[in-house]
């Protein structure tokens, strides 16, 4: 099944499991390729009837509330990123010797024999914005390319649509890697490391292995991060191509082969001429925005990625000050009272909430959640000294109540024992009591948002709009 020829589809007889974001495209596609298609999915509610009317009506055979056994005569699964490795429908597919694809590998294969290059990257937290800021560098060279992957255009419209692209800048989930055994990117970047997901995965080893897959088969550069040494070692383990090279970034002084900051300069000393001796400047730390320590790292594994294509310096200048961060990634709201609101409702995990919280000096933090099996002793004991007061809200919110005891017992703790829509409206209140002018107030909740909130959108939300009626009523 490796050719790319769509001939080899006619006839074939191929699962897909879930429908969803990534499953509805993929059956689809298939469909339209030729094979013979049935989706299989664990729910039976009203949306899935909705969604599986509709492919039934191409003529794709759906089935509901059965997630679990393999339909006969199947010669391939296309796999949702999120379905557990463990379920049971891949234990049969494994009896069987039938592969099981995700809808990377799928995109990857289907790829024409002129297809744009994929400059990769993945990591536990900073994936989308390092993305978003490789597409900006790209564009900023004259390059036609576009976000893709695990956010923006999905890689199969990518991949097969119309558009012509000659380089693409892909955001990859440890899922997707996970179902992805022959992606070759031109280069790629692993950003950091923390756990998470290892409900999904099972094990730490098992969650760095997935990341890890990204430097397989590499062309260019390896880009990891210096100071998160289990980057370096997936690297050290990778087989690429002969003549592919680790490049790293830090924030510190760059050594030969390595991107870092000099004096507030972004500087390039991996893809210069004699780079024992010579450093290029690429940017100012303040072209990059939000300036904050972990959004600088970013910056620097996109200019990597992108000097590894061949872009040149003054385009990294001008995609990252062209570059606009999403929303809820600390996001300054408003200042109240010379006390500074910021939304980074997207930290939905401790090592994304411990690099907000390295960004500012006096902070009255707002946290608390789903922990999804996280630990916060470390994240407390590393950021005690930048708190002035913390206030807690959600399910899991004793845990990190308990940390603040064992690791921070003089920080003024507020326990908001309330899920009501009006919960962060006095979340907000009580961080104001506490906080003194000068201070941030941290929306970095360290937990997912589904306890209290749809999603982490709704929450930064919720806190944007209790800090515009605490600023109305000031």
């Amino acid at each position: 099944m490796g050719s790319q020829e769509v001939t080899d589809w006619q006839g074939k007889h191929v699962t897909v499991a879930g429908l969803g974001v990534s499953g509805i495209p993929a059956a689809k596609v298939l469909h339209g390729l030729g094979a013979v298609v049935t989706v299989v999915n664990d729910g039976d509610d009203e949306r899935s009837r909705a969604q599986a009317a509709e492919l039934e009506a191409l003529g794709i055979t759906v089935r509901l509330g059965d997630g679990a056994t393999l339909p006969e005569g199947t010669e391939l699964i296309v796999t949702a990123p999120g379905w557990k490795p463990d379920k049971p429908l891949f234990a049969a597919a494994a009896a069987a010797h039938v592969p099981v694809w995700g809808d990377v590998e799928l995109a990857w294969r289907l790829r024409g024999p002129d297809a744009a290059p994929w400059l990769a990257v993945t990591g536990t937290n900073g994936k989308t914005t390092t993305v978003q800021m490789l597409a900006s560098i790209l564009t900023a060279a004259g390059l036609r390319t576009a976000a893709v992957g695990n956010i923006g255009v999905s890689l199969l419209d990518a991949v097969l649509g119309e558009e012509r692209y000659d380089v693409l800048a892909v955001e990859l989930s440890s899922y997707q890697l996970h179902w992805a055994p022959s992606l070759r990117a031109h280069s790629a970047a692993v950003l950091n490391l923390a756990p998470d997901h290892l409900d999904w995965h099972g094990s730490m080893e098992a969650y760095a292995a997935d990341k890890g897959r990204i430097y397989e088969g590499n062309r260019v550069a390896c880009v990891y991060n210096l100071a998160d040494k289990a980057t370096e070692d997936l690297v050290r383990e990778a087989d690429v191509e002969e003549g592919c090279r680790a490049v790293g970034f830090t924030l510190g002084t760059p050594g030969p082969s390595q991107l870092g900051v000099v004096e507030g300069i972004l500087v390039d000393r991996a893809f210069v001429e004699n780079r024992q001796k010579n450093a290029q400047e690429l940017a100012e730390v303040s072209d990059v925005n939000p300036p904050a320590p972990h959004n600088i790292a970013n910056a620097l594994a996109a200019a990597a990625l992108a000097r590894a294509f061949g872009v040149p310096a003054a385009a990294v200048r001008d995609g990252l000050r062209a570059f606009t961060p999403d929303a809820h990634r600390i996001a300054h709201v408003a200042d109240v009272d010379g006390v500074a609101y910021v939304d980074d409702s997207k930290a939905t995990n401790t090592h994304a909430a411990e690099a907000s919280l390295a960004a500012y000096e006096s902070i009255v933090w707002i946290a608390g959640g789903l922990a999804k099996g996280a630990a916060f002793d470390e994240l407390v004991a590393k950021s005690a000294k930048r708190l002035r007061g913390v206030v807690l809200i959600g399910a899991d919110r004793a845990l990190i109540r308990e940390a603040l005891v064992r690791h921070a017992p003089e920080v003024p703790v507020v326990d908001l024992d309330r899920t009501d829509t009006g919960a962060m409206l006095a979340a907000v209140r009580e961080a104001r009591g506490l906080a003194r002018e000068g201070d941030t107030v941290l929306l970095a909740p360290a937990c997912a948002s589904m306890d209290m909130f749809a999603n982490y959108n709704k929450r930064g939300d919720a806190f944007a709009e209790a800090v515009r009626e605490l600023g109305a009523s000031a």
